[in-house]
Order: C-alpha cells, then structure tokens, then sequence
C-alpha cells in the first residue's frame, strides 16, 4: 500500500495535521494526494486530559472525547484520508525516495511521514535510534525525549511533531505542531509557494 504521506500517531498533533492536510482536498496540488493516518491513541496523553484552559473547548471536555469526536470529524469531513486502526508501526526505513513503514500487521511505502507520537523514552520504532536526544522542554527527571528536527524536518521527507518534536506537553501546542507540519507539507507539494487552508462562512 502506497501514500504520498503517513502520519503515526493519532493524539493531538498527528489528527491536526490530518485534519489540515485533508482540508487541502479541493486544492490542485492536493486533490490526487493519499494521505493515511495510524490512529493508534493508546499511548496518548489525552487519554486522562482535562481541559478547562484551551481556547474554543468547553470547560471540563475530556481528553478521551476529543479523541473520538476527532476521529468522527476526520472521517465526516474529510473521508479521503485513510484511517488505519489497531496498527502499531514498528520500523521505519528509506530506500530511495520513499519510506517503507512496517507495522504488526502490514507493509506501507510513502513519500512522506510524519512522527506524531508520545514523547517517553519507551518509544521503540526502528529506524529512529539516531534521531532520539533528551527532550529540552522537559523536567530531566522525567526522562522525556525528542527527535531531532530543524522546525519538524528530521531528514528530507521525514517530519515529526507535537512533543516528540520538542514542544512543551500542552494540547494547543501539540494541535498547532501538527498544523503546522501539514501546511510545511502543502506548501512543498505546491511547489515552494507558501499555503494555508481557511474555510469562510
């Protein structure tokens, strides 16, 4: 199974940037582009989230229902974009232009990937070793890690966002990485000319 991009992860920066990416649909430089998200959310922080501070949720949502209203807006509005469930990705490598990504299931290839994952030093897919560095917005004691990045590039094709990109652990954040990395990869399939995805009433 062939992507132009993959995102791992399906917490709060992994769905942002599905959620942008699949916004794109109607864009020329977009509209024939595969996109496939791991929505894997055992492992996210958001699952015991309770969020009173961020702007546009009502007090008190929880971290569980916006992983599933997430999941439902994704497939809602953008049902385009491969939701790939009960798969763990196990190792990424390159050969060429493109990624091989393995899980405990399949094989996917794609041009592109995006990292949207936790950031505990438990992290444990191949292929990652050489980028994984202390985190630099984290208590030490708490024995966070980041992948190393340049503004959420690892290598050309290879981006990561959210904590593990080195953000601070706060959703708003976290969402903005992820937007952020999607618009990063928009602009690159739109040639170099800079792109952001507005809906109006």
């Amino acid at each position: 199974m062939n992507y132009d991009v993959l995102i791992i992860g399906g917490g709060a920066a992994g769905m942002s940037c599905a959620l942008v990416l699949g916004s794109a649909k109607e864009k020329s430089f977009a509209t024939s582009k595969t996109i496939g998200i791991f929505t894997h959310q055992k492992a996210s922080h958001l699952q015991n989230a309770l969020f009173n501070n961020v702007l546009g949720l009502a007090p008190k949502t929880t971290g569980t229902t916006i992983l599933e209203s997430g999941l439902q807006q994704l497939s809602d509005l953008y049902s385009h974009v491969d939701q790939i469930e009960q798969e763990r990705v196990q190792e990424i490598s390159k050969t060429g232009d493109l990624f091989s990504i393995v899980t405990n299931k399949n094989a996917y290839a794609a041009k592109l990937v995006v990292v949207a994952i936790g950031y505990t030093k438990l992290m444990s897919i191949k292929g990652l070793e050489d980028y994984i560095e202390a985190h630099q917005k984290a208590k030490p004691e708490k024995e966070r890690i980041q992948l190393k990045n340049n503004d959420h590039l690892i290598e050309p094709g290879l981006y990561v966002a959210g904590t593990l990109a080195g953000w601070r652990s706060q959703f708003a954040i976290a969402c903005g990485s992820g937007a952020s990395v999607a618009t990063d990869i928009l602009t690159f399939w739109n040639d170099g000319e800079h792109v952001k995805v507005h809906d109006k009433v």
